[in-house]
């Protein structure tokens, strides 16, 4: 894996600042430590900082065609670059390594912007065609690898792994975007393709971008879409077999590697799934690493030392400290711009934990959202049945109304914490997802935010993000939750959680789950395949029968919890008073002092639980500071 940045004069030739160049690419140093390369000419620089995988004693970037046409920097692994190699050599094209980096320069040259659409992998890239004046950038399906990038003032175009690399250019401008932070105070992150400034952006997945000189647009260009179209499948037992084959043979592509390789094993049912079909494929003992919490409730290392004694892996455990929270400044200079996702901190010890033996893993992540894992989808699909009984007219003020006066009761069993599915059902099915998987619901944020920021808004609510994808989201109401969250949860959240966190190690992640081909064949499951009643995942988990345990398959998803609301109440306590009620905050004029006191005093009184709510003002609040606001 790597890192890669670059300058581009869109109107003119004129001379690249090499000294700056470098200062970006060596921003990115951790994601590539094992080499560093520039190339410039009028008008252009490119950089690249490698983590050396695949051909290691070549395939240094950037790399020129044979005919030093076209310049290229990449990052990524393309799994199918043998076979597309083959392909190459029959049309004339030689080959000087062994490495997929060329692939993509002759796929350029024989297929134009086409070559995407024959990539099979996770990849961020950008090239240079001399001969057509053009500069083409593409980001894979998923949204596993990233890319950043701006138009200056002086009508330079720069991109980057990492908004760390833009913000080395003096130019970049830094206006927080207020839509950004509608966006982050609703879901957590702020999703594709905006980022927390107004004039940076991410290029979504499934996109490419191709800019020629003389030409001021920036227009990128969707090449790939999920469909949730229904299959033939001639039994459930059949679509488990294939299931598995094709999950097999994802894993197999990407345990390809020239350094040490093993996987992630939580002791869930995606990455003992992996782990088990790894052993399967491998002569040697697979190399696995879990953490464990001192706490149970957040403990699963029992479970992974299960599926690593059942296939004889080479495991490896450690034990996270329970109050672990030194990461937390750690973590705003990692993301660059505000993330809110807790779990990214044992998700940094892990990843930590795997450098220490290999280069490459295998994770699991991608099976929630393609396979129906998370409960929200269950409660989702109740919430359906339910507003399906009333009428709009009669079901929307009615529930509406209930959820508005039925208490906030946090503390209570869960059986009677029923306000936000109350509120969720008064709404239509979009905005009830997206009040179910808001950090803070809409009645919140405008509480929060004070006059000046509202007015700032003029009108805009992070639901937009949703409406963006309404007319291609499925009408099934599974499908369609699916569908959002492919397009906003997985890319935002959870694949960068896990992209940055194991490029600050150095350590290269594959998520053979999130296979595109895969990927467009889970999508064509029958909902019932993949949500049973109570059970999501059925499908797989029946198909995982042979392979992994009762207790693995069908116990209690636990995911990668932290015990915020104890933190925020005691270790942390005077930490967090010092964050939402001081002057970094306070200086932005965005924020309610009153109600930021409310939400402190409530929490640490025991009275209300606002641990996400407050765990995003702190990451908020730490980003300021580290980017100088």
């Amino acid at each position: 894996m790597c890192g890669i940045v670059g300058i581009f004069d869109m109107q003119g030739s004129g001379e690249i600042d090499r000294g700056l160049l470098s200062k970006m690419n060596e921003s990115q140093f951790h994601r590539g430590p094992d080499e560093g390369g520039l190339h410039s000419e009028p008008g252009l620089g490119f950089g690249h900082r490698r983590l050396s995988i695949i051909d290691l004693s070549s395939g240094q970037q950037p790399m020129h065609s044979a005919d030093r046409n076209v310049v290229l920097t990449y990052n990524g692994e393309v799994y199918n670059f043998p076979e597309l190699r083959g392909e190459l050599e029959a049309l004339g094209y030689s080959f000087r390594t062994h490495c997929d980096t060329e692939v993509i320069l002759y796929a350029w040259q024989a297929w134009g912007e086409a070559c995407v659409d024959r990539l099979r992998g996770m990849f961020a890239f950008a090239l240079w065609d001399r001969p057509q004046q053009t500069l083409f950038l593409a980001r894979d399906r998923l949204g596993v690898k990233p890319l950043y990038y701006s138009l200056l003032a002086n009508g330079h175009f720069i991109f980057g792994s990492e908004l760390k690399a833009l913000k080395q250019h003096p130019l970049l401008p830094t206006r927080i975007d207020p839509t950004a932070v509608e966006d982050y105070f609703g879901f957590g992150y702020v999703p594709d393709p905006k980022t927390i400034y107004r004039d940076v952006y991410k290029l979504e997945p499934g996109y490419s971008l191709a800019i020629r000189r003389g030409d001021e647009r920036i227009k990128p260009r969707q090449y790939w879409d999920v469909t949730f179209d229904p299959g033939n499948f001639s039994s459930m037992d059949a679509a488990g077999e294939e299931l598995i084959e094709r999950l097999r043979e994802a894993v197999k592509i990407r345990m390809m590697a020239d350094v040490p390789l093993g996987a992630f094993l939580s002791g869930g049912v995606d990455s003992s799934a992996v782990v088990a079909l790894m052993a399967g494929l491998s002569d040697d003992p697979v190399n696995t690493c879990s953490i464990s919490f001192g706490d149970p409730k957040f403990n699963e290392s029992q479970f992974a030392a299960q599926v690593a004694g059942r296939y004889h892996t080479a495991h490896r455990v450690e034990q996270v400290d329970p109050d672990d929270f030194s990461l937390i400044d750690c973590l705003s200079g990692l993301y660059d711009e505000p993330y809110a996702d807790s779990s990214a901190l044992p998700t940094y010890r892990v990843c930590e934990l795997a450098k220490k033996q290999v280069t490459v893993v295998l994770s699991g992540d991608g099976g929630d959202e393609n396979l129906a894992g998370y409960r929200r989808y269950r409660w989702h699909t109740y919430e359906e049945r339910m507003r399906s009984l009333l009428p709009d007219g009669l079901r929307m003020p009615l529930f509406s109304t209930l959820g508005r006066v039925y208490p906030k009761l946090d503390w209570a069993p869960k059986v009677f914490r029923a306000k936000t599915t109350l509120e969720s059902i008064g709404r239509d099915s979009m905005a009830g997802y997206f009040h179910s998987v808001s950090v803070l619901s809409n009645g919140m944020r405008q509480q929060l935010f004070s006059e000046q920021l509202r007015a700032e808004l003029q009108g805009y609510g992070a639901i937009e993000v949703f409406h963006r994808y309404r007319e291609k989201a499925p009408s099934d109401p599974l499908s369609m939750v699916q569908y959002l969250d492919l397009k906003t949860y997985l890319a935002g959240d959870i694949l960068t959680k896990v992209d940055r966190a194991s490029m600050a190690h150095a350590l290269e992640v594959r998520v053979p789950l999130l296979d595109y081909k895969l990927v467009e064949w889970m999508a064509t499951l029958p909902p019932s395949y993949k949500l049973n009643g109570r059970e999501g995942k059925y499908l797989f988990k029946k198909s995982l029968e042979s392979h992994l345990p009762n207790d693995i398959l069908y116990r209690p998803k636990m995911g990668f919890a932290v015990p915020l609301s104890g933190w925020f109440r005691g270790p942390l306590k005077e930490r967090v008073r010092e964050a939402l009620l001081g002057n970094t905050l306070g200086q932005t004029g965005w924020f309610n002092r009153t109600y930021l006191e409310h939400m402190v005093t409530q929490h640490q009184a025991g009275l209300r639980d606002y641990s996400a709510a407050i765990w995003s003002l702190l990451m908020f609040e730490a980003f300021l500071r580290n980017a100088g606001f």
